[in-house]
Parts: structure tokens; sequence; C-alpha cells
């Protein structure tokens, strides 16, 4: 992205934004709420049009459907009363277009996807009966069946418990294996324990490099001073407020 900026209804979202995502890296985008976070996954996806500005997707333009790219949003659309299986909720994944069935192939990389975030033994189960990180993990899969190379993910641990959290950033560490990530989230503690580089935005993007260095990108971002604190080790530091 060079030079990208957003607006809505003559209010700016994004202004001038600079970014760019390396192969396999494990990037988080932080800020705060309405600081335009959303906005930069639906524009790299192609769902939203920059006023201005150059987006490069894997060389092709914003939208392409060659783009290995998988997505999870902020809010999945889905009614808990249309009786669908986790399986079937998978297989959506693989949709080819009308008219045009599912393969063997499909059924197979479904069972590789649910097999990967730990929900195989649920195939059969219908989406209604499974608790928020359990289907959290079915959009998961569903977001990795066609192999993207590219995840976005948007704010995905807002419907999970905290004792969830860890073995989902668990299954993260397993995709950047094969994938860049791209995190979403404004959870500034728990994203800075797990991740590789911190993008700090709110409208414009001020910093975007390894965690230990973004202190100085974080306090441009919310406008206080920023301390780390040390999980696991009896102390913590701190700045004046």
């Amino acid at each position: 992205m060079e030079n990208v900026s957003v607006s809505f209804d003559r209010q700016p979202v994004l202004q001038d934004v600079n970014l760019s995502i390396d192969k396999d890296e494990f990037l988080a985008i932080i800020g705060p709420n309405g600081g335009g976070k959303s906005t930069l996954l639906k524009v790299i996806l192609g769902l939203i049009k920059a006023d201005q500005g150059r987006i490069s997707v894997f060389g092709k333009k914003p939208g392409d459907p060659s783009n290995p790219i998988g997505y999870l949003p902020q809010y999945v659309s889905f009614d808990p009363d249309f009786p669908i299986n986790v399986f079937d909720t998978v297989l959506s994944g693989r949709y080819h277009g009308l008219f045009k069935n599912y393969s063997d192939e499909d059924r197979e990389k479904v069972v590789n996807a649910l097999e990967e975030v730990g929900m195989l033994n649920m195939r059969h189960r219908q989406m209604s009966r499974l608790s928020g990180g359990q289907k959290q993990r079915v959009f998961i899969a569903r977001a990795i069946v066609r192999d993207p190379k590219l995840l976005l993910l948007d704010e995905p641990m807002a419907s999970i418990d905290p004792k969830m959290q860890e073995s989902f950033y668990e299954l993260l560490a397993q995709f950047r294996k094969r994938m860049a990530i791209v995190l979403v989230s404004h959870d500034v503690g728990a994203v800075s324990t797990h991740v590789e580089s911190i993008a700090c935005l709110n409208q414009k993007l001020y910093y975007h490099g390894s965690v230990e260095e973004s202190a100085e990108g974080l306090e441009k971002v919310y406008e206080c001073p920023i301390g780390y604190i040390s999980h696991g080790l009896p102390h913590r530091i701190l700045k004046d407020h």
C-alpha cells in the first residue's frame, strides 16, 4: 500500500497509509476503535475502494478472485437457527460458483482444515450447538480451506474466552509456517506476547516493526505513555502518566 487514503462521507478513515506485508510475516494492526483497522483489511480485500494511493496484492489489484487470501471478519453473518453442520460450513469456503459441484478434493481439503483446527471430531455437529470458541475455530477452518498465502483476521479473539485464547494463538503459530497473517486487535497486551511485528493505526500508520521497538508508535496512537508488562516475571516497567 502506497499513500492510501479512504474517506466516508468526506470524513477521513485512512490517511496516506504505507504498508508492506512480507511472506510468512505475523503482523498485528492495533489502535483505538474507529481508527480504521477493519477498513484497512477491506481495502486489501477489495471490498472498499481507496480514494487515492496504490495497492498491489500478490502483484494484482485488490479483489482479484485469484488472490490467495483467507478472511475472518469481525462479525460473521450467521443464522443460529439455520440447520447446517460444521463440515458443510467449512465446505462453503470452497465455493466455485453457481451450478458447480464440490469435488472429492474439496471434501478432502475440508477434512484437513478441520483436523488442523481440532474440530474434525465435531464435523457432523450442528453449528448452533457449538460454543463461541468452537464456532470461531470452524470459521478459521473455512478461511484456510483454500490454502491461502495471506490470512486476514479482524478481532478474532472477541468471542473467545481467555482460556481458549492461548490455544488459538498456538494455532496461528502453526499457520504462519506457510502463510502471512495479519491480525487486527485493540488488545495490545495479548498481541505483543505472540506476534512478530506491529503496525499502529489511528487513521495514519505510525509504525510498522518489531514489538520491542513499537512503544513510540503506540504512544502516538493512544496519546499517552506506554509501559511493558513482562508476563511470568515478578516485575514490570511503567512510565509516569
